[in-house]
């Protein structure tokens, strides 16, 4: 017996030894064990569906990838690796490591997204409507931006530098910075036109966004171009005010940017509820102010009861986070207008969503006797 718990990107038990995959349409972590048959050689079966077998994506190496692929499919990489279709050459051996990272990261992104029920199709497969990833080095020659255009996701992999992208949140002024959170606005751009163009909820998107018809290059100047620079959204200073109304500063460029930022965070919530969940951190009666409650508590708006939890969660994270001598681990501000749209966010994706299999969306299982 053995009990150890397994983590979202383990692919071998660390107490028992135990191999490890992920079977992604399933959305569960669980032991593997190798075919007894001499063909078809590297075959594994998952204990979760013994009657399947698969493989070892072939990134499992270049990027710690311990996703499955079933055995018949002819592409040797999961269905998260083979959405990349820009990587470092094998000889790159610093690049490696960051793409390494990266792709941990776009992981957790697809997880969440098949546990939401949104479908996401690879350019392979769809070349029009397909999401594809690019993660690309800044050289000399060539300074890469990170963005989405047209379905492809770009990324800066020096991104994945704790002290290269501490140094831009500095400089920004942005409260929070990972990789994680890059993917998910950028994910958010590609689905902006599936969630709200295609189904006719324009006119919604712009009473609460506004008109993302203006011009995009020209609200990119003038964020970046008016020398005031980066504000606290907590000091109550200078042109500050955008907390009343936007989930970031960087929201308040565009309604296009908007949009993602608050897809993005949607997501931040939705990942940190569920993985609370499995561990059994609940709160009973959240520990919220008054005016916390009274925007969380709010019977028109279907994230209401989210929100409220989030709320109570982040407020004990702060709390324990600035007792070990730490600044707050949630440093954002949720406002009344902040919350309807992410209210509009949450109803746009049930909408979209397609059905899904029951289960917690974030496996935190044990190796049991059944499984060893």
């Amino acid at each position: 017996m053995c009990h150890q718990v397994l983590f979202f990107d383990n692919s071998r038990c660390l107490r028992c030894a135990s191999e490890l995959g992920y079977e992604p349409s399933s959305g569960h972590l669980d032991v593997v064990v190798r075919s007894d048959e001499p063909e078809p050689v590297g075959a594994y079966c998952f204990t979760g569906d013994e009657d399947a077998a698969y493989r070892r994506c072939a990134n499992l190496k270049s990027a710690s990838c311990n996703w499955l692929v079933p055995l018949d499919d002819p592409d040797q990489r999961c269905v998260s690796c083979r959405l990349t279709t820009v990587r470092p050459d094998d000889g790159d051996v610093e690049a490696l490591a960051e793409f390494a990272d990266v792709e941990m990261a776009k992981r957790r992104l697809i997880h969440q997204l098949n546990t939401l029920g949104l479908d996401i199709v690879g350019k392979a497969d769809d070349p029009e409507r397909g999401v594809a990833f690019e993660f690309r080095s800044s050289t000399a020659e060539e300074n890469v931006m990170t963005g989405h255009d047209g379905g492809v996701i770009t990324l800066d992999l020096s991104e994945s530098d704790d002290a290269h992208r501490e140094q831009i949140r500095q400089d920004l002024g942005e409260p929070y910075r990972t990789v994680l959170g890059h993917l998910r606005h950028e994910i958010g751009h590609y689905y902006w036109p599936r969630l709200v163009v295609d189904p006719g909820h324009t006119e919604e998107f712009r009473s609460l966004f506004g008109d993302e018809s203006t011009s995009y290059q020209e609200a990119l100047d003038a964020h970046y171009g008016s020398g005031e620079g980066p504000t606290d959204a907590t000091s109550g200073t200078g042109h500050a005010t955008w907390v009343d109304t936007h989930v970031s500063e960087y929201a308040t460029m565009h309604p296009w940017e908007d949009w993602a930022e608050t897809f993005a965070h949607y997501l931040h919530i939705r990942a940190g509820l569920d993985t609370a969940e499995e561990f059994g951190f609940v709160l009973g009666e959240p520990a919220l102010t008054a005016s916390q409650e009274a925007l969380a508590d709010d019977s028109g708006s279907s994230v209401g009861p989210m929100v409220q939890a989030w709320l109570g969660t982040t407020l004990v994270l702060n709390a324990m986070s600035r007792s070990l001598g730490s600044g707050d681990h949630y440093p954002f501000v949720l406002s009344r207008t902040v919350i309807e749209k992410l209210d509009f966010v949450h109803r746009m994706i049930v909408a979209a969503a397609t059905p899904v299999q029951e289960g917690p969306p974030m496996k935190v299982p044990t190796v049991d006797d059944e499984a060893t």
